[in-house]
């Protein structure tokens, strides 16, 4: 008998990951995971780019099925509400990630199962472990694109954005289990949705909204592979290493199969998924992080001559460059990729959340006289410490020259809401609360989220998305 090949492993892992064999700590994650993406859906409701995205699906028509948050009380065909969700859950750049692969695995891999299970009639226990087996699937290809030489993304040194290339297959291996597909049929959803996969990064570096898009693109892809596959379409079996496939396109053929194979279904990675605690590109986290300890240890924001942020060398051109515009950005938007901005919202010490809330990322603050004075005072420079520890950690060295002649200095070489310092469930509770306050009232709030901690309780899984189907509407909530 011939080898599986690496969609065939992948495929037989996801048929032998039922429910009852999964760990603790993945269905426990798995459940998190899913109140934050609805929280962070209900959130970008403040966006122009999401009432344009509801707006679109909604005049797409179609079969009712699955559940747009915040789309009204009628249904939609489940690849568009997997279309609409998806850019709600990445628009805001508050979604998880993982380590060191740099992809964003939640974003596509929930919505995308989440419209898949209401269109199946799926209950809880089958929504958990089609999650725990899409974002094992997504982060394991992610991995097989991580160069350990130069201790960056492939997909990335390409301009490819891994989160939604990635998040389409493991997606689809979620939708397609959802669906009720076996290992067979799982191999072909894998071929359908490779080539159905897509996403380019320039908007980091120069602007446009064509990111937040990424993900909710990804999610539709998987939700229609699975059904074309139930329909008949099949795709090769040699999907991801054949001399025409998935690694041979995107990765010009340098890929780690033994990142995609090893210990698979024996080691889980969903566990130690990154949380965000900010609503900003996680390259910028601990940047923020180093700026609030110098203020606490008493820093005066009005007697800073000059900042040197240092990050890990790839970080730069996201985050750094081009410097001028890093320095001034226009919108809040960004202002999330900005390191000089992230810095000098964590000196103003007005963040709110969890130390900096979604109102810290406004238009009006991005060109706030106060802010922008800090952030021309901001160099962003390549440091020795933080270039060996990335990508396994996104680590910050702040140095703060201030009118008196003193030298501060702040590392924070691990990030917040990863595994070596976790969020807590009151701290996620807060998060949730952060971003569902003025759509949900207060016991809308608690019904949902006690809903997606028991989400494997949950008969049918509309009774989590119902309640978010109509958000209440907030004055003055949109921004750019």
């Amino acid at each position: 008998m011939a080898e599986p090949t690496l969609a065939g492993r992948l495929a037989e892992f996801a048929e032998a990951a039922t429910y009852p064999a999964l760990p603790g700590a993945v269905t426990d994650s798995v459940r998190r995971r899913v109140v934050d993406v609805l929280g962070l859906c209900v959130a970008a409701h403040r966006l122009p780019t999401s009432a344009a995205i509801v707006e679109h699906v909604r005049e797409q028509g179609g079969r009712p099925q699955a559940t747009v948050v915040g789309g009204g009380p009628t249904a939609v065909p489940a690849p568009l509400a997997a279309l609409a969700n998806g850019v709600l859950a990445h628009s805001l750049d508050y979604d998880d990630t993982h380590l060191p692969s740099v992809l964003h695995p939640s974003a596509s891999v929930v919505p995308a199962a989440l419209a898949a299970a209401e269109t199946a009639g799926a209950d809880g226990r089958q929504v958990v472990r089609a999650i725990a087996v899409g974002l094992e699937v997504c982060v394991r290809l992610g991995m097989a694109g991580y160069d350990r030489a130069s201790g960056n993304s492939t997909f990335f040194e390409h301009g490819q954005h891994a989160t939604s290339i990635c998040g389409a297959l493991g997606g689809s291996v979620a939708a397609g289990l959802l669906f009720g597909l076996r290992a067979g049929e799982l191999v072909d959803v894998l071929g359908v949705a490779a080539s159905m996969a897509a996403g380019i990064i320039e908007a980091n570096r120069t602007g446009g909204t064509v990111k937040r898009l990424h993900c909710g693109l990804a999610a539709q892809s998987a939700v229609t592979a699975a059904q074309l596959v139930r329909r008949g379409f099949t795709g090769p079996p040699t999907v991801l290493e054949g001399r025409f496939g998935f690694f041979e396109a995107f990765l010009h053929g340098v890929y780690d199969a033994g990142a995609v194979t090893e210990g698979l279904g024996t080691e889980w990675s969903v566990p130690g998924i990154f949380f965000k605690p900010y609503p900003a590109n996680h390259f910028t986290h601990t940047a923020a992080d180093a700026a609030m300890a110098l203020r606490a240890r008493g820093l005066d924001p009005d007697r800073v001559e000059r900042l040197v942020l240092g990050v890990p060398a790839p970080v730069i051109r996201t985050i750094g460059q081009p410097i001028e515009r890093k320095r001034a950005p226009e919108t809040g938007y960004q202002a999330q990729f900005s390191g000089p901005y992230m810095v000098a919202a964590g000196l103003l010490g007005e963040g709110g959340g969890l130390g900096l809330g979604l109102d810290d990322f406004t238009d009006s603050l991005a060109r706030d006289p106060a802010r922008r004075k800090l952030m021309a005072k901001v160099e962003v420079v390549a440091d020795e410490t933080a270039t060996a520890i990335f990508p396994a950690q996104f680590p910050a060295v702040l140095t703060a020259y201030d009118t008196d002649g003193r030298e501060w200095r702040q590392e924070v070489l691990g990030n917040r809401g990863g595994p070596q310092r976790p969020l807590s469930d009151a701290e996620l509770a807060l998060k949730f609360s952060d971003n569902a306050a003025g759509r949900l009232t207060e016991a809308g709030i608690a019904l949902v989220m006690d809903r997606g901690l028991r989400l494997d309780e949950l008969d049918r899984v509309q009774d989590l998305l119902g309640p978010l189907a109509e958000l209440k509407t907030v004055a003055g909530g949109h921004r750019d």
